[in-house]
C-alpha cells in the first residue's frame, strides 16, 4: 500500500508530532509498502517531503522528520478526490491507500482533519468526526462517560466568557471551591499533552492557572488533585476493540505535566505491566473498551486512568485517539507487551482505517 503519513500541524504538540511519525515511518515495512511524507507547518501549510527525508530516518534511528517549505512542493487536497486523486501537488496526483494522521492535539485529534480526509473521500487512522471531537473535549467525554455509569473524577467546567463576567467568575469560582475543595487542578479542556495543566492551592493560584490555561482553550476543567497512579491501556479496533497489557507512569515530578513527558529526561518511569492484581486489570481493561465504544471510536485510542492512593478507587481520567508514538510511548509498548511488535500494530492500524472505509462506503448518499 501507499501509506501517507501526515504530521506536524497548528498545535501546541506539533514537536511531539515529529518524533511520533518518524517513529511510524521507519517501521512501516518498506518491502511492502511505500510511504508519502505530508508535513503540516505550525501556520497550516501543507507540504510534500522528499523521499531523501525518509531514507535518513530510516537509517538513523535517531534522526526525526522536519518540515522543509518549498513552494513547488505545496499540496492541495481536492474535495471527493478519493484515494487516487485527493492529495494533488503542482498539478499531479499522488494516489495514497490510506491516510495516517500523526497529529497530536489541536487540528489533529479534534475532527477537524477527520472531516476533510471525509469530505475527500480518504481512508485515514483513528476515529470519526464525531468520535474525535468529543474525545478532544474534557468535558463532553466526562458527561458521556458518566451517562454510561462510568467512573470519573468529579469536576466544573468553566468557558472564558463566563470567566471574563466578574458576577460570574465569582460565582464559578465559588462552585468549585465548594463542590471540589483545594488543592484543585486546571487543564484546558481541549489540549492535550499536560498543555496549560496545573496545580492551585488557593484563590489566588486557582486565579492564576485558570488564566493561563484559557490561553489554550476557551473553556477549561476543574477537579480536585487526586493523589493517584496514572495507568493508562492501550485499546485497537472498530466494532470489536480489543484492550491490551496495562501499564503504569511513575513521575518523578508531582504530575505527569509536559517537562516529565518531553523534557525531562528523568521525568518518570514506565512500568510494563502496571503492578495491580488480576481483578484490577481485568477492570482496567473491561473499562477502557467501555469508555472507547461510548465515544463510538475506531481505529486505536489510549485510556488514561486515576487509581487514588488513599481509597483505591479507580477513574477513568481521559482518551488519547492520536497518543504518542515514540518508539518509547506507552500505547506501543503497551501493545507489545501484549505480543503485538510494533511495526504489526503500524499496520493493523492500517488495515483497521481500510476496512472502516470500505464499510463506510457501503452506505447510501443519495436516494436515487
Amino acid at each position: 500500500m501507499t501509506i501517507a503519513v501526515i504530521y506536524g500541524g497548528k498545535s501546541g504538540e506539533h514537536e511531539v508530532s515529529l518524533v511520533s511519525a518518524s517513529s511510524i515511518a521507519r517501521n512501516i515495512p518498506a518491502d511492502k509498502n511505500q510511504v508519502t511524507l505530508i508535513g503540516i507547518t505550525k501556520t497550516g501549510m501543507w507540504y510534500l517531503q522528499d523521499e531523501s527525508m525518509l531514507d535518513t530516518v530510516r537509517s538513523n534511528p535517531k534522526a526525526n522528520l522536519s518540515i522543509i517549505e518549498n513552494k513547488s512542493k505545496l499540496i492541495s487536497v481536492i474535495p471527493g478526490g478519493g484515494p487516487s486523486s485527493a492529495f494533488s501537488c503542482g498539478g499531479k496526483s499522488i494516489p495514497v491507500d490510506v491516510v495516517f494522521p500523526v497529529l497530536h492535539g489541536t487540528f489533529g485529534e479534534d475532527g477537524t482533519i477527520q472531516g476533510l480526509f471525509e469530505m475527500a473521500d480518504l481512508p485515514y487512522v483513528g476515529g470519526g468526526v464525531m468520535a474525535s471531537a468529543i474525545a478532544m473535549d474534557k468535558e463532553k467525554t466526562k458527561v458521556l462517560w458518566l451517562a454510561a455509569g462510568l467512573p470519573v473524577v468529579p469536576f466544573v467546567s468553566i468557558k472564558m466568557a463566563d470567566w471574563l463576567n466578574e458576577g460570574e467568575k465569582r460565582n464559578l469560582l465559588q462552585k468549585a471551591e465548594r463542590d471540589l475543595s483545594y488543592p484543585l487542578f486546571v487543564k484546558p479542556a481541549c489540549a492535550g499533552s499536560s498543555v496549560g495543566a496545573a496545580k492551585a492551592s488557593n484563590r489566588e493560584e486557582f486565579e492564576k492557572r485558570a488564566t493561563e490555561a484559557f490561553q489554550w482553550d476557551d473553556k477549561i476543567i476543574v477537579e480536585p488533585f487526586i493523589p493517584a497512579r496514572e495507568i493508562e491501556c492501550s485499546v485497537t479496533g472498530n466494532e470489536a476493540p480489543v484492550a491490551y497489557t496495562p501499564g503504569e507512569i511513575i513521575p518523578t515530578h508531582e504530575f505527569y505535566d509536559y517537562e516529565a513527558k518531553y523534557t525531562d529526561p528523568n521525568g518518570a518511569s514506565l512500568k510494563i505491566p502496571a503492578d495491580i492484581d488480576e481483578q484490577m486489570t481485568k477492570r482496567v481493561r473491561a473499562i477502557a473498551v467501555q469508555a472507547y465504544r461510548t465515544l463510538d471510536l475506531s481505529g486505536l485510542s489510549r485510556v488514561d486512568f486515576f487509581i487514588d492512593k488513599r481509597n483505591q478507587n479507580l477513574y477513568l481520567n481521559e482518551i488519547n485517539t492520536i497518543p504518542g508514538f515514540t518508539s518509547i510511548s506507552m500505547f506501543p509498548k503497551m501493545c507489545e507487551a501484549s505480543g503485538l511488535p510494533y511495526a504489526d500494530l503500524v499496520i493493523k492500524l492500517v488495515h483497521l482505517a481500510k476496512a472502516r472505509f470500505d464499510e463506510r462506503r457501503s452506505l447510501r448518499t443519495s436516494r436515487s
